[in-house]
Parts: C-alpha cells; structure tokens; sequence
C-alpha cells in the first residue's frame, strides 16, 4: 500500500513515527499521524487543516491535554500512595553512589526514549485509518494516497484520538470529502 503514498504522504507517516519516539510512545497512534500532516505544511490535508483554524501548536496542545487526563499522578505521587517518598530514596542513592545516581540506572537510561532507528509499531487504529486512506483515495478515483487521503481515513469514528481532535474543532469527514473534490480539481494531491 505505501508505494501508492505520494511523498508527503511518506513524509507524513516517517513525522509520526518520529512524534511517537519524541514524545516516547511506544506505538504509532492516530494523533501521531494527525502531527505528521503538518510535516508537509504546503501538503492540501494541511491547507484543508489551516481551513478550519486547526495548526501544529493546536494538535499538539491537545494531545498534551488528553496525555494528562490519562495519567492521574506523577510517579512520586503514585509512589507517595504506597508509602514511598521519592525524594528521600533519591537523596539516599545520591548519598551512597553519588550525585545522580538514579539517572545512570539502565531504567532511566531506557525511559530517555528509544533509541533512533529502533521500529516502533502502529497501533491498530492508525493501521486502520491508513487503510481507510486508501479506501478514500479510490472513493475519489485517485490512483495514489496523499495526505488529504490520510486526514480523510483519520476522520472515520473508529479512527481514534486524532477523530476526536478533529471534529472537537468541527473538521467533519464529509467537509472534508466535499472540500478535497473541490481542492482536489486544480490542485496537485500531496
């Protein structure tokens, strides 16, 4: 399927999968794919995007949003629950084995991200808007996936995170299937 991907619609999934490492996901999930379109900023799913008052700073905003309300506790207050207090454990290991001794444990190494290269796998929803992408492409009779394609499969209500960014700021699937026939008669796909 990838090899009827336009280039930004490449350089919007290779964006992804590099969001999903930078923000040290361990799965390529649909909000990661929603951050890789704007990659390709002269690309129509970003013109599409920009439409609606949607950019990069907006995404990215509401996906921290959504991060925090998924986690209810720092680590120390998780720990604090049990009857640990972090910051006397850490002045300890500092007292026994120096200075920042904790951040030279192979856990904390590991929790610095993975390191580059190593593959990070899509989550079955964004496997599933990508497949959805190329549906749309040939409800359109395009022979190829650009990345108003992929915003289009990112759309659909299984999709995910990303369907939910979307439509919170009123980006529809059929507002967009109608503006991509429209953009989509004189402008080249991207």
């Amino acid at each position: 399927m990838f090899e009827r991907f336009t280039d930004k619609a490449r350089r919007a999934v290779v964006a992804a999968r590099e969001d999903a490492r930078s923000r040290r996901d361990d799965m390529i999930r649909t909000e990661h794919l929603l951050m890789g379109l704007f990659d390709a900023p002269e690309a129509l799913a970003a013109t599409l995007l920009g439409g609606y008052g949607v950019d990069r700073t907006v995404v990215d905003a509401e996906i921290e949003r959504m991060r925090r309300a998924d986690r209810p506790g720092t680590d120390a207050e998780k720990l604090a629950i049990l009857g640990i207090d972090l910051d006397e454990v850490r002045r300890q290991a500092d007292e026994a084995f120096g200075p920042g001794a904790l951040d030279r444990t192979r856990a904390a190494r590991e929790r610095g991200g993975r390191p580059r290269g190593r593959h990070i796998p899509f989550h079955r929803a964004s496997k599933k808007a990508l497949e959805l992408s190329l549906r749309e492409a040939l409800r359109c009779k395009h022979n190829h996936i650009g990345t108003e394609h992929i915003l289009l499969g990112l759309l659909h209500t299984e999709t995910g995170a990303a369907q939910h960014i979307l439509t919170a700021h009123g980006v529809t699937l059929d507002g967009v299937r109608a503006a991509v026939a429209d953009l989509g008669r004189g402008a080249a796909s991207g």
